[in-house]
């Protein structure tokens, strides 16, 4: 790594600890490293469709993907869904526990649904049974906007205490039946709720959270957002999976979530780049070129960190830390610099291929250790 040196990446305070649990091929919890999510939008009865999504996301760098199982024509297409996917899927299951047991005999890895929803204690002892057969977890999701009526009644209004209540309850309806291979998400369009309700989760219980801020909104305000509530319960050490939920391509949801693991130091792998915001000294288009590095080296594995910088005034002493970088310069020239050095003058127009090729060399050669 240049400058600070990966070793050297200050990092925030410790993770709470939570039970383990496996989701297909990843670890939840316990430790491990927090795992990118996000859901499909296509239908999931077309599994051709789906399954290209999937693709996608994956190759963004989700690590685990979901998807709505709101039928059985969606049922019926998991089968060939799971044997195509390059990443552990979550069925996303309400009311009906047929589409459940489905989803579990067609190989699914795990399962979301709220136990009070499905039915009868009977109906989610089947559930349970199946899961426990298959090692799939299950996750208990509560949403604000969804609580049980006596709930919201007892309390007035959705609240962050009502919230984990709710959880509780869904949590007995599971232990009942001796089950504890469970993950819990409490989500809010409010920050402040979901922030509360997490952090009265994890006082009272060890399961690993699902963290989220639900209908955060489109790409830009619903980045903020999910930023700013989930950056707090990231700095507080909660959270074991994370998704963005945006009004958007779902990819970008991957792509804001690497970036904020990866600015708070949870996340290492792929491109992080420094960009200056210009001013007067720029004399280059410094907004097109910075989104098409950012764009040209959102899928590198490798851990590499750029900057594109658009004077030669600070340009290498501000970006020191980066491993390669460019500054551009007046008269149609500009520099390229490694760990904050200078190593070559070059001309503008040949600058952003050099940043490019050389960030995707370090990161191939890093992504190969």
């Amino acid at each position: 790594m240049g400058g600070y040196g990966q070793g050297e990446r200050a990092s925030l305070g410790e993770r709470r600890r939570t039970r383990q649990l496996r989701l297909g091929s990843v670890l939840i919890g316990g430790g491990a490293p927090i795992a990118v999510q996000s859901m499909t939008t296509t239908q999931t009865a077309d599994a051709a469709a789906t399954l290209a999504q999937i693709r996608a996301l994956a190759e963004a760098g989700a690590d685990v993907v979901r998807l709505a199982v709101p039928d059985e024509d969606a049922a019926a297409a998991l089968p060939a869904i799971v044997r195509g996917a390059p990443v552990p899927l979550v069925a996303d299951i309400h009311f009906d526990y047929r589409l459940a047991l489905a989803a579990l005999t067609a190989g699914i890895h795990g399962i979301r649904l709220n136990p009070g929803n499905i039915g009868s204690q009977e109906r989610v002892r089947e559930v349970v049974k199946a899961a426990r057969e298959r090692s799939v977890p299950i996750r208990i999701g509560v949403n604000a906007g969804s609580l049980e009526k006596d709930i919201v009644e007892k309390h007035g209004w959705p609240t962050a205490e009502g919230m984990v209540e709710s959880a509780a309850r869904h949590i007995r309806f599971l232990e009942d039946e001796g089950y504890r291979e469970i993950k819990v998400s409490l989500k809010a369009h409010d920050i402040a709720m979901t922030v509360r309700a997490n952090r009265l989760f994890s006082e009272r219980f060890d399961y690993p959270l699902h963290l989220g801020v639900t209908e955060a909104g489109t790409l830009l305000a619903g980045t903020v957002k999910s930023a700013a509530g989930l950056g707090i319960l990231l700095a507080d050490g909660i959270g074991d999976t994370i998704r963005i939920s945006l009004t958007a391509d779902p990819v970008e949801e991957v792509r804001v979530a690497r970036m904020l693991l990866t600015s708070m130091g949870l996340k290492f792998g792929g491109a992080t780049l420094t960009s200056c915001p210009t001013c007067g000294r720029c004399s280059v288009a410094m907004i097109p070129i910075a989104e098409r590095v950012e764009r040209r080296l959102a899928n590198v594995k490798g851990d590499v960190q750029v900057a594109v910088m658009g004077c030669e005034v600070n340009g290498p002493g501000e970006a020191a830390a980066a491993d390669v970088g460019v500054a551009y310069g007046h008269g149609g020239v500009g520099l390229l610099f490694r760990e904050g050095k200078i190593v070559k003058r070059m001309k503008a127009e040949e600058l952003e291929e050099a940043v490019v090729s050389e960030a995707i060399r370090i990161a191939a050669e890093r992504s190969a250790k």
